[in-house]
């Protein structure tokens, strides 16, 4: 398999016979506003000065056209606005992407959305797993949110004939379905998101380097890709600082690529 780290928590992955693209969040930089703009204002992060900072950060490391090219599908593991690109005044999201593309999602209310956007071929994820080619796709539990989660979220485990288990947590902080599902699959790849983002009332909603040390002591010989990083005003950790934990922590066997890079597994 190949990850190529897009931006954030978009990756684009190779597996098996297929290329999927992981949570298509294409903005160009700044091009989503502030924390503060939403309109509702349904977030506030704990730092005011971070609601003032426009996201995207940065831009993404190719162009759109570049990034699509090749993608047999789409997996959206939720529905927030660092994840896909969301016309707030319309109630649609993926703009940019390709509707007739088959799209996975994680149940009906997103799915629904995705078919208001225009999306033609909708396909929800199980746990019991659903094929693609010669790749089968299981949806696993997350929680997305320390105090409560912040919305329905998931994540999916990757299986193909000839290739390692690949396990993607999604959003999610460590708990007991993260670690039932590093127990169920002993997946070979796990990636994590782990900029510790945090909003007010959710508290922490993805892995910080606690977390992270969490899923190495449950399953030590998986290879760890680190991912959503540098591009979300309301996170709390950079690539940097994550870098230093877990070298305090000992944990030195993982991957942590920077925007436009890809890992080969």
């Amino acid at each position: 398999m190949k990850i190529e780290q897009i931006r954030n928590a978009t990756n684009k992955i190779q597996f098996g016979d297929k290329t999927f693209l992981l949570d298509p969040w294409l903005a160009p930089q700044y091009g989503i506003g502030t924390v503060a703009t939403i309109p509702g204002h349904p977030f506030t992060v704990p730092d005011p000065v971070k609601e003032q900072i426009p996201m995207p950060l940065f831009g993404l490391p190719e162009s759109v056209e570049s990034i699509l090219a090749g993608v047999d599908a789409y997996i959206l593991t939720h529905i927030h606005p660092d994840h896909i690109d969301m016309d707030m005044a319309q109630g649609t999201i993926g703009a940019p992407l390709d509707h007739s593309l088959p799209i996975f999602t994680q149940d009906e209310a997103d799915a629904a959305v995705l078919r208001k956007s225009g999306f033609t071929d909708v396909r929800l994820l199980t746990a019991e797993g659903v094929s693609f080619g010669n790749v089968t796709l299981h949806r696993a539990p997350a929680r997305h949110g320390l105090v409560k989660a912040s919305c329905e979220a998931c994540g999916v485990v990757f299986e193909a004939a000839g290739e390692k288990k690949l396990y993607v947590t999604g959003d999610t902080v460590w708990y007991q379905g993260v670690q039932d599902t590093l127990l169920q699959y002993k997946p070979d790849v796990v990636t994590l998101n782990a900029c510790a983002a945090e909003l007010v009332g959710f508290g922490r909603l993805i892995m910080d380097d606690e977390d992270v040390d969490c899923v190495h002591q449950t399953l030590p010989e998986a290879k760890l890709f680190l991912t959503h990083f540098d591009n979300v005003s309301h996170a709390s950790i950079t690539r940097m600082e994550m870098r230093g934990r877990l070298q305090k922590r000992g944990i030195t066997d993982y991957d942590m690529p920077e925007d436009g890079e890809t890992v080969e597994y």
